[in-house]
């Protein structure tokens, strides 16, 4: 593979402004890059959730595109990132199942498209570089509006790096009943990948986005920071729906959040099957009354994976509403966490929240913990809270391997049938698609 461009490994304030440099930006994102620089080198990394000690920005390669412009055509895509896409069934997804489709390969997007009907609707969805240069309004409006640079350290590395993503924006009323799709592969050795995605559903709209991430497994760790902006307006509605596989060396730190305005809903679909860590906690701002939002998450940890994941609610409009379902598996000595904030602010009134946490173990060498924290300022609001842990039973074993099955069929069965409130939400494909991962991960498995 040949790259058009490759900065050395390590981040300074030169690679920011050769960064900015190269993409030609305008003037204000230049001086928000520097700035989210140097907030992420003056804040500490974090020493809760996952074991951070061995992450190390020195080797990591900040900015990697390869060499090809983004395709709006499929015959125009090169050859070998072609078969790449081909394996991934990037093209028959998009034939069958999608509005549109856009695919990014280490640091850029390289092929995108919108199918006409939504295209003459008024409908943008492009990669991020794109929407900065070309819908300079609307973007710059939003961009940093749910989550600013000083949110975390790592939203301030993926502020200041920033590169590709998807931005979409719906018009007031169009409601795009078939999803959206981006895919991102990471190929390169030591790379950082720091997509941002920017979502606007405008009044009364309604959007679906679904993400595929994955990665060769290279012998040297990666790093994946992500961030995600949701903006739903009033009575609009956005689903994001993630499916995580990236390789076991990956370290996936990613930031989502949504603005629900009123009697707007947002939702996350969540499932993280890969990577070595993960810390990741899609959360809802209910800002307007009547506002709804919904987190379902799974994770899925083996060996020596540590997913913390989990959600985050924060109640401002009176009469909305939240859910939040996580199921988690661990097995082979893996470790998953859920770790989850409800905050009622005072004067909210009439709030509504559901939270359950179910855990299943496979062994006696996994971990599973919960660290839920409810901050309720207002005595009118309703929460419920159930959280489980469970293992499987020998009697459910018995009782399919009685009907033919092997051991690690039916544990397979059995922890498909422990996701299935997520697995229910995806459109059927890909539906298809997270239980076969999940399959695939439960070979070896002795219960």
């Amino acid at each position: 593979m040949k790259y058009k461009y490759l900065n050395k490994a390590g981040l300074s304030l030169e690679t920011i402004r050769e960064l900015s440099d190269f993409k030609s930006e305008d003037s204000w994102m230049r001086e928000l890059r520097v700035k989210a620089y140097n907030h992420y080198v003056n804040r500490d990394v974090p020493t809760w959730g996952v074991d951070l000690a061995e992450l190390t920005d020195k080797n990591i390669r900040f900015y990697v595109e390869p060499g090809s412009k983004k395709k709006r055509r499929w015959k125009e895509v090169p050859g070998e990132i072609k078969q790449t896409f081909i394996d991934l069934k990037i093209p028959e997804a998009e034939r069958k199942y999608l509005a549109g489709v856009e695919t990014q390969l280490d640091s850029n997007v390289i092929y995108g498209k919108i199918k006409s009907k939504w295209e003459d609707k008024g409908v943008i969805f492009t990669d991020t570089d794109t929407g900065l240069r070309e819908h300079p309004e609307i973007f710059k409006k939003w961009f940093g509006k749910a989550i600013p640079f000083t949110d975390n350290k790592y939203a301030a590395l993926n502020t200041a790096c920033w590169s590709g993503g998807s931005f979409i924006y719906v018009p007031k009323g169009v409601k795009v009943d078939i999803p959206l799709q981006a895919y991102f592969y990471i190929q390169t050795q030591n790379l950082g990948q720091f997509e941002r995605t920017l979502i606007i559903a405008d009044e009364g709209s309604e959007v679906q986005y679904i993400e595929g991430c994955s990665a060769p497994t290279y012998s040297t760790d990666v790093l994946h920071s992500g961030v995600i902006e949701l903006i739903a307006l009033k009575n609009a509605k956005i689903r994001y729906t993630t499916i995580q596989n990236w390789s076991k060396n990956v370290y996936n730190l990613v930031t989502q959040r949504g603005l629900a305005y009123e009697n707007a809903t947002i939702e996350w679909v969540d499932c993280n099957l890969g990577s070595k860590a993960t810390m990741k906690y899609p959360s809802v701002v209910l800002i307007g009354k009547n506002s709804h939002g919904e987190v379902l998450s799974m994770a899925l940890a083996d060996g020596a994976q540590h997913l913390d994941s989990g959600a985050k609610m924060i109640h401002l409009g009176s009469n909305s509403s939240s859910i939040i379902t996580t199921k988690s598996i661990c097995k082979n000595g893996g470790r998953t966490s859920y770790r989850g904030l409800v905050k009622v602010h005072k004067n909210a009134k009439n709030c509504k929240v559901k939270v359950a946490c179910d855990a299943l173990i496979l062994d006696s060498i996994s971990q599973t913990d919960t660290y839920p924290y409810n901050d309720i300022y207002d005595s009118s609001a309703t929460v419920e809270h159930e959280a489980s842990v469970s293992k499987v039973s020998e009697t459910q074993l018995f009782y399919l391997m009685s009907r033919g099955l092997s051991k690690e069929e039916a544990n397979a069965l059995i922890v498909a049938g422990f996701v299935e409130p997520i697995s229910k939400l995806l459109p059927m494909e890909y539906a298809f698609e997270m239980n076969e991962l999940i399959k695939h991960s439960m070979e070896g498995s002795v219960g």
